[in-house]
């Protein structure tokens, strides 16, 4: 079923945080107030996952002075997110907070996890201020995604929160043309 437009559920996870070096407790009230990318993947110790983790990290300051803040999430343990931060050149860049889904219930409760393989989908949200999901993009295991997207979709889903009547067309880039959805533009598109 489709996630848009939904509050994300309550929930509860211990992660490690690579810029502070620690352990830490987030929920989802930590995402309430600020926009958030919430990045599922697979498992630690694999072959995509590093390269779209690593690639988010290197749009990770553009999203932030967006105003966002970039969550990566496995049902691996955060003792092995350490792990796999402290032995991978790639995972050792990173400065976002990787989160554990140990128990599965919260990749489940976004309908994400992978039932036979016991994983997370590769899956990327984007949710609002107010705890909606505003974009959700989910690929086949084999397929990697391209984080300067997500950068673009925070920024068209922002303009659109910031500009009610207002849509943004495909391809949209900050400061691009926008739309004023009404029957002037019926059949002129």
């Amino acid at each position: 079923m489709s996630q848009i437009g939904k509050h994300i559920p309550e929930f509860k996870a211990m992660g490690y945080n690579p810029k502070k070096e620690e352990f830490v407790e987030v929920t989802n009230k930590d995402f309430e107030g600020k926009w958030t990318v919430l990045l599922f993947y697979p498992a630690d110790f694999t072959f995509v996952c590093p390269t779209e983790l690593e690639d988010m990290q290197e749009q990770y300051a553009k999203l932030q002075e967006l105003g966002a803040e970039v969550y990566s999430m496995s049902v691996d343990s955060h003792f092995v997110h350490k792990a796999w931060h402290d032995n991978s050149e790639a995972i050792g860049k990173l400065e976002y907070t990787m989160l554990s889904d140990s128990h599965k219930t919260i990749t489940r409760d976004f309908d994400v996890l992978d039932e036979e393989g016991g994983v997370a989908q590769r899956a990327t949200f984007i949710i609002d201020p107010d705890g909606v999901i505003q974009t959700v993009e989910i690929n086949a295991d084999g397929i990697g995604r391209d984080a300067s997207q997500v950068y673009d979709k925070l920024r068209a889903a922002q303009f659109v929160r910031e500009n009610p009547g207002q849509v943004c067309p495909a391809k949209w880039k900050e400061s691009g043309e926008v739309l004023t959805p009404g029957l002037d533009l019926v059949g002129k598109i």
